[in-house]
């Protein structure tokens, strides 16, 4: 009896290419799902932090009579790359041109110092060194992921007949927005679109969740998630003439804010 070795026959071509084809097909289908969880985990971190945020805004008005973070005051207007031209102007600056501390800046060195970065949101869809930003305070101007209402003064220059110090900056009571409803949200999701010449004067267009969803802080602690419908929470001021209505527009995020709690 004659034994016969088995062959060892490799894969052809076709049943090689069938193989390719087959795992194109399943990488093809996992791509989108593994994106999705990417994106939720992001927003899973955004809501985290801003929760943390609400934390450390309650903190910081139980040591200071009540008071959110406010101030200080702006300094002489001088430069369009001033992002801060009046008191209390809504705002994602955490420190001013001259390297002050303001809006959600103030809460830096005590109420969030262990933890700077939750004033970033994780989901922002340029890139941005968090530990390079964080150490413009106290030098220089320096932003934050989220549009912080601080004062909702929206003039473009401080007037002096305006008071210090607005009655809404109180946490317990905020009074009405201008349409008339509660004020309640303090902090959103940072969506600004700008001419992209203005990066000139270091006025960069700045998006969160690819511009789809805005997560919000409100005064009672608490954090929601809502969709970008109608860009609603959009500040869009590509167009040069919204540019010196930027600071009204942001206002009018946050008023969207108010309505949807």
């Amino acid at each position: 009896m004659i034994w016969k070795r088995p062959s060892r026959r490799g894969f052809t071509l076709i049943e090689l290419l069938v193989v390719i084809t087959i795992m194109a097909i399943l990488i093809g289908m996992l791509l989108p799902a593994l994106a999705s969880a990417k994106q939720a985990g992001r927003k899973a971190g955004c809501i985290s932090n801003l929760r943390q945020i609400g934390i450390a805004i309650q903190a910081y008005a139980s040591d200071y009579d009540g008071k959110i973070p406010y101030g200080p005051k702006a300094p002489p207007f001088t430069s369009p790359a001033n992002f801060y031209p009046s008191t209390g102007a809504p705002t994602s600056l955490i420190s001013m041109q001259n390297g002050s501390p303001v809006g959600l800046g103030l809460m830096l060195k005590h109420y969030v110092a262990s933890m700077p970065k939750v004033l970033y949101c994780p989901g922002n869809d340029q890139p941005l060194d968090a530990d390079a930003e964080l150490a413009k305070v106290g030098a220089q101007q320096a932003q934050s992921g989220y549009f912080y209402r601080h004062g909702g003064n929206t003039q473009l220059f401080d007037d002096p007949n305006q008071s210090p110090e607005p009655e809404h900056i109180y946490l317990d009571k905020l009074g009405d927005n201008r349409n008339g409803f509660p004020i309640r949200a303090l902090a959103v999701d940072t969506i600004f679109l700008c001419p992209p010449d203005l990066e000139t004067f270091n006025v960069k267009t700045k998006t969160n969740h690819k511009q789809k969803v805005a997560n919000i802080v409100y005064s009672d602690g608490s954090v929601l998630s809502r969709a970008n419908k109608d860009s609603r929470f959009t500040v869009d001021v590509r167009d040069y003439s919204q540019i010196r209505q930027a600071f009204d527009n942001i206002l009018k995020v946050l008023e969207h804010a108010d309505a949807e709690h």
